[in-house]
């Protein structure tokens, strides 16, 4: 398989497996877009991490794959291309990017899918699809504005350029910098400790908050107080609660 589901410690690793270099093909964008669902879905997943190894998170598409595809075939397949990131975005649970090497094109567009992004000092990360005469097509032209501001990402975008770890976390397009071998380890760690929070409350504050950026504040603002409200209703809101009043803050268990 292109791409696995492996769970341990609450945490599902979605893990890009098509060495050398983790070419996202029709295939693996199709497995992917099946695991993520997975990932909603399965209860013993309360957070995920997407890693592509200890060399390379992913370098894009296949080109070759695409060389051969026309118009008419691209129309029939890029909405699936962009279902399969989407359905990374949208698991309603903690996600963190743990990126390794080459993020590039759609490697970078499915980095963007996460809630935050871990880089090895070797990370190289950017869109280069206007090289090949192209723009991202999986979400890079919508999800790298929302996260850097339109002017940084059309430079990225208008000039395909890759940008080095330091310079990738100085834009905001990364999270955090750490040696290559620490990568995913720290990433484990980061989703591990929200494993252990209350998942709907989790929830809750990721559909809030990424709702909200589609929208006006009031829209934004109704959005929060609903999910807010309705978290009275829960059994992990009376545990933290109580925790607090009886131990103190910081000390609740969730499950």
């Amino acid at each position: 398989m292109t791409v696995n589901l492996e769970v341990a410690e609450g945490v599902g690793t979605l893990r890009l497996d098509r060495p050398p270099m983790n070419a996202l093909d029709a295939a693996t964008q199709d497995r992917l877009k099946e695991l993520a669902e997975e990932a909603t879905r399965r209860e013993d997943v309360r957070a995920v991490v997407i890693y592509g190894g200890e060399k390379v998170f992913a370098a894009g598409a296949d080109i070759k794959e695409m060389q051969a595809m026309d118009h008419t075939a691209m129309v029939l397949r890029a909405r699936a291309l962009q279902d399969a990131f989407t359905a990374v975005a949208r698991i309603p649970k903690p996600v963190v990017a743990a990126v390794t090497g080459y993020a590039l094109g759609g490697g970078c567009e499915l980095a963007l899918c996460a809630d935050f992004r871990i880089a090895g000092e070797n990370a190289k990360l950017g869109q280069p699809e206007i090289l090949l005469g192209l723009i991202p097509g999986a979400g890079g032209t919508q999800r790298l504005p929302r996260l850097i501001g339109p002017s940084k990402a059309k430079d990225l975008i208008f000039t395909g350029r890759m940008v080095k770890a330091d310079e990738a976390l100085a834009l905001g397009l990364v999270d955090r910098v750490v040696p290559a071998n620490q990568v995913y380890e720290q990433a484990h760690a980061w989703a591990a400790r929200l494993a252990q929070g209350p998942a709907l409350a989790l929830r809750a504050a990721k559909e809030a908050v990424d709702a909200g950026l589609e929208t006006d504040i009031d829209t934004g603002l109704t959005v929060e107080r609903n999910w807010f409200a309705g978290l009275f209703a829960t059994e992990d809101r009376e545990r933290g609660m109580r925790s607090f009043v009886e131990e103190g803050p910081g000390k609740a268990k969730f499950f």
